[in-house]
């Protein structure tokens, strides 16, 4: 449905996306997922026509729609759009919202009578028929997030681009507002680009993620296999908190406070970093000998975090936690053992 062939960009002389090359294609949803600052929303506005490239060129549904010397025009597109502070005109009820959508141009050949039907099809799936005739104030943040989308679906567009959809929903809202979201847009079989900085949220919607750092893609893939098989500490990192414990490889292995730990294709001498996810620290009441010493135990509910401080003859005192599972408690001073979770664990040189 779109693809982005060797694009760059830039703001003034500040260069913003270098030589980004992916495509998306119908039914499948795909996620820009990066820091703030690292390209992932002029991606976007590119791909709407908000922005035009330095150089390469974009394609939509196989015809050219941008490079550096032209571009056409964001109306003329059939793009959907759905932002995060949801755009919704104030003094429109629901139905006239959507209904805004399809006066564009791609939409002309459509009687009153079809563009109606559209719009009340379009509150059908996102579940909003019974608010036709309500006003925007009058609707909830999920509600109104959801008008957004029927009213992007609406004109039935081959692409459809989430800018952080649900930034401004809380927690539990969120969980159920992008369940629903992802529900109708797996019926309409579209293709969507998202945009997140949130890991978690990128996992349940996408197909495939990009990982973004300084305007480049460092790393993309299915979801599993950039979770499970990052390519740099930046990636490693971006799925939640890590413990880093620097080394050198010595006859293939990397030592840290909890032995000699293998590592391939790493040549001895080299300088790392060992990723350890929080998870990924295993944490036993004390064994034959102690590893640790727990500092303090905190409970959130579906997990509890674990400050440890481990001593190490390299670098003196180690400060790590620990992700458990469930209610766990550990008293101050408590002494523990500490196994690896090896599936959670990376090791990369490091870069000077």
């Amino acid at each position: 449905m779109i693809e982005f062939k060797n694009v760059s960009h830039r703001y003034g002389a500040t260069p913003s996306v270098h030589d980004i090359n992916f495509s998306v294609k119908s039914h499948q949803l795909v996620a820009l997922l990066g820091p703030s600052g690292c390209g992932k929303s002029t991606i976007l506005r590119l791909a709407a026509g908000l922005e035009k490239p330095a150089a390469g060129e974009i394609w939509l549904e196989g015809r050219k729609v941008a490079d550096a010397k032209s571009s056409v025009r964001p109306e003329d597109r059939g793009i959907g759009l759905v932002f995060q502070d949801y755009a919704l005109f104030p003094h429109m009820t629901i139905l006239d919202n959507v209904l805004f959508a399809l006066n564009a141009k791609r939409s002309q050949h459509l009687s009153a009578q079809e563009k109606h039907d559209r719009a009340i099809d379009a509150l059908e799936k996102s579940h909003l028929l019974d608010q036709y005739d309500a006003m925007p104030h009058q609707l909830s943040g999920g509600q109104q997030q959801r008008v957004a989308l029927a009213r992007a679906l609406a004109p039935n567009p081959g692409l459809i681009l989430l800018d952080e959809p649900f930034s401004g929903l809380d927690s539990r809202l969120k969980e159920r507002i992008r369940d629903d979201m992802l529900h109708v847009l797996h019926e309409i079989g579209t293709a969507v680009i998202l945009v997140t900085h949130d890991s978690e949220e990128a996992m349940f919607m996408a197909d495939q993620l990009m990982v973004m750092e300084s305007g480049t893609v460092v790393q993309s893939g299915a979801p599993v296999d950039v979770f499970c098989r990052p390519e740099s500490a930046f990636v490693a990192e971006f799925f939640g908190e890590v413990n880093k414990i620097h080394s050198v490889v010595h006859k293939g292995c990397v030592e840290t406070p909890f032995g000699p730990y293998p590592v391939d294709a790493i040549a001895d001498g080299t300088k790392t970093t060992m990723i350890i996810r929080n998870d990924g620290l295993l944490v036993d009441v004390r064994g034959e000998t102690a590893d640790a010493v727990v500092v303090e135990t905190i409970m959130l509910g579906r997990y509890s975090i674990v400050h440890l401080e481990v001593d190490w003859h390299k670098t003196g005192p180690l400060h790590l936690h620990a992700r458990m599972p469930g209610i766990k408690w550990f008293e101050e001073g408590t002494e523990v053992s500490i196994r690896l979770d090896e599936s959670q664990v990376f090791v990369f040189p490091q870069i000077s």
